[in-house]
């Protein structure tokens, strides 16, 4: 008979014990799911105990449970405590965490060197979301200096994985050849991959190459269903753009009711381009009953956002008192606003005001120089103004070369006839003043001249 002492069978009942227990930790913890709604303390307890005893997972799972709020109060310093833990033994996921956190500025402080530094030890280990990551700090320079190349590939490893964020991203580099030749095969490509999937935004830009034509015969329907697609989602570019679609009967029939329905819903979104849309239905009662305040308030919201077109509106209404209270001080400074961003329209009203002391202090020398950047773009009403000021010597040097010349293009410029002849008028009067040799110097310059492209949208 072998005989078993007493201290060996304890030292035995004890590691059956303890055995018994880490396997009750090991199940507790790797469902902890189930867990957290029926006994959150018996979750989070067992995966500390395996996280103390250096268990990677556990350590991780222990990052989750602080990172969300899952069973503990939430603590982004705690959850990276763990994730680091868990990431400094080669966990892909507690790494790419990790990696949020410092982007994030949650439980550490933000630094885009260290997630660098841990996005790219999750994406060697094939952690897809973590190579579409890395894609997108090194398009945009964030972390580290801009490299295509290596944006490229690695969302070339995250879209053969097939994830549509990546796809869509890889199919966007070759529409604007970012680092490559332009290739809109290859663009539309990893749209549609990304497309077939789900991802708003590759249906949005497919959408696009169809409405303009770009890689792929123009149709008007197809784009439509696509930005359908992508509008149906939520998907603010798509929706107004889709509103557009309706608004002007291409690929659709035209319906006023439906174009406003889809710019309300960007707009709410806080799509500026939509904002201004709508507010442009309400000024004209396109599709909604005519509405100048609401007009205002959309173009105001739109405005707000840098949308110079928007900016211009608004100052016309603050100029004219539709849907606000007249004030020219308002308009001046919205005109303003569009005209910095090399609005031509705007430049031309700001220097109209300046001309008359609207708004603003007169200053016939500020008046010439904003005519003159919107005369530049090709805007007639500006080139009028500036011949006017040269035939005068108002704000600049009197020249009666150049105002003939910027009235012989503004003749030309004008899409109204009424308006060109006036041009030809006011040009004819100033050539009685010229000699033959000047009006030929006047012809030249205004034969020569080209216009500058205007700036804004």
């Amino acid at each position: 008979m072998i005989r078993v002492s007493a201290i060996t069978l304890t030292a035995i009942i004890v590691i059956g014990n303890a055995t018994a227990a880490l396997a009750g930790d090991v199940e507790n913890c790797k469902n902890a799911d189930a867990l957290l709604n029926a006994n959150p303390a018996k979750a989070e307890s067992a995966c500390r105990r395996l996280a103390e005893q250096g268990k990677a997972w556990a350590q991780y799972r222990l990052g989750e449970f602080y990172d969300y709020g899952q069973g503990v109060p939430q603590d982004y310093a705690e959850a990276a405590k763990w994730y680091r833990a868990a990431a400094e033994q080669g966990d892909a996921a507690a790494q790419f965490n990790l990696s949020n956190m410092y982007h994030f500025g949650q439980g550490v402080p933000q630094d885009y060197a260290q997630e660098l530094r841990w996005l790219r030890k999750a994406a060697d280990q094939d952690v897809v979301d973590a190579q579409r990551n890395l894609g997108l700090m090194y398009r945009d320079g964030q972390g580290v200096s801009q490299d295509y190349a290596e944006a490229l590939k690695w969302f070339k490893k995250a879209a053969d994985q097939g994830n549509a964020e990546a796809q869509t991203n890889l199919g966007a580099m070759y529409y604007a050849g970012s680092g490559m030749p332009q290739n809109n095969a290859e663009a539309l490509k990893w749209y549609r991959k990304a497309a077939t999937q789900g991802e708003p935004f590759a249906q949005y830009n497919i959408g696009t190459m169809y409405d303009e034509g770009t890689g792929i015969p123009q149709d008007d329907a197809e784009a439509v269903e696509w930005y359908r697609k992508a509008a149906d989602q939520g998907f603010a570019s798509a929706q107004t753009s889709l509103g557009v679609m309706y608004h002007n009967g291409e690929g659709v029939q035209r319906n006023e009711a439906e174009a406003a329905k889809w710019h309300r819903k960007a707009a709410e979104q806080g799509h500026a381009a939509a904002q201004f849309n709508l507010g442009s239905m309400y000024a004209q009662g396109q599709g909604v009953p005519q509405d100048l305040a609401l007009a205002a308030m959309w173009y105001r919201k739109a405005a707000d956002q840098g949308n110079a077109e928007a900016q211009v509106n608004l100052g016309q209404m603050y100029e004219r008192g539709n849907g606000v209270s007249k004030d020219l001080v308002q308009a001046a400074m919205w005109y303003r606003k569009a005209a910095d961003q090399d609005f031509a329209m705007a430049q031309y009203n700001i220097g109209v005001m300046y001309n008359h002391g609207q708004g603003v202090e007169q200053d016939y020398g500020q008046a010439a120089d904003w005519y003159r950047k919107a005369a530049e773009q090709g805007y007639a009403a500006a080139q009028y103004g500036l011949a006017s000021m040269y035939a005068s010597g108002r704000g600049v040097a009197e020249d009666l070369v150049q105002a003939y010349m910027w009235l012989d293009i503004a003749s030309k410029s004008y899409p109204s006839e009424t308006k060109r002849n006036e041009a030809v008028k006011q040009r004819d009067i100033i050539s009685t003043d010229l000699t033959p040799a000047q009006i030929k110097v006047a012809q030249r310059l205004a034969r020569e001249w080209k216009p500058k492209p205007e700036q804004s949208e």
